[in-house]
C-alpha cells in the first residue's frame, strides 16, 4: 500500500511540474512569429509566473484577438494580459 500511495505522490508531482517563464517566453515568440495573421508585429512579451504581457500595435482587431488566443494554447500560461492595440 505505501508503495502505491510513493507511486501516486510522484506521479502527481512529475505531472504538475512547473513551466518555466523562460520557457513560456521563447514559445510565445515563436507561436507569434509563425502565425501568418500576426506575424511581422512587433510585440513586447513579459512573463511573470506563468502570466503573460503582450504589448504592441496590429492593424486590426481580429489580429489583436488572436494574439491573445495563441498565447493562451502555450503550455504553462496561466494567464494573458492583451495590451496590444489597434493602430488605424
Amino acid at each position: 500500500m505505501k508503495t502505491l500511495v510513493l507511486c501516486l505522490a510522484l506521479s502527481l508531482s512529475a505531472a504538475e511540474k512547473k513551466v518555466s517563464d523562460d520557457a513560456i517566453y521563447d514559445q510565445v515568440r515563436r507561436v507569434l512569429a509563425n502565425d501568418s495573421e500576426v506575424r511581422g508585429g512587433a510585440f513586447d512579451v513579459e512573463v511573470k509566473d506563468g502570466v503573460v504581457t503582450v504589448k504592441g500595435k496590429v492593424d486590426r482587431e481580429n489580429v489583436r484577438k488572436k494574439v491573445d488566443k495563441l498565447v493562451k494554447k502555450v503550455k504553462g500560461v496561466s494567464e494573458v494580459n492583451n495590451q496590444v492595440r489597434v493602430s488605424p
